[in-house]
């Protein structure tokens, strides 16, 4: 599977869920179910080349805003619902993180922890297990100050701060 065809699966998950983060991941969990092994392996390492390529700064300041606030659980969270969203609102928020003010999506879907889930439970039904993860060390991109990060984000900031 190449990333085209990750991002068709995640886009399949995202169109039949209607938004629905519960049923998104039920859909997620059954497209990756009926993926062969192989492909199955490779949807899971082309989400954690995403989930790697989303751990920067600039996004967790946004998440920062959003929630008021972002340990690193919250922002694996916030990382796995971006990918949810497809390739075009996940490019999107990468070039510009306060674009996710234009975003229309409840704010506790922002941090919905069981994306991730799905991922592993899909892949683990066809594959018996995952291939190894290894998370970068830090976030890319600079690191912003708790005290100015809303300066940072202003659309995010008036929407969420």
């Amino acid at each position: 599977m190449d990333e085209e065809g990750f991002w068709k699966v995640v886009q399949r998950a995202h169109d039949l869920s209607g938004g629905d983060m519960d049923q998104k991941c039920d859909a997620l969990r059954q497209l990756i179910s009926a993926l062969s092994k192989d492909e199955a392996l490779e949807f899971a390492q082309h989400f954690d080349a995403m989930m790697h390529e989303a751990y920067n700064w600039p996004l967790w300041g946004a998440a920062y805003v959003i929630d008021g606030g972002c340990s690193d659980d919250a922002f694996t969270d916030f990382r796995t619902a971006l990918i949810s969203r497809g390739p075009q609102a996940f490019e999107r928020a990468l070039a510009d993180p306060d674009s996710l003010a234009d975003e229309d999506f409840e704010e506790s879907d922002w941090f919905y922890e069981g994306y991730q889930y799905a991922v592993t439970d899909g892949v683990d039904a066809v594959a018996g297990s995952l291939p190894q993860r290894i998370a970068p060390a830090q976030p890319s991109g600079t690191e912003w100050q708790e005290d100015k990060v809303y300066d940072l984000y202003p659309k995010l900031a008036a929407k969420f701060g």
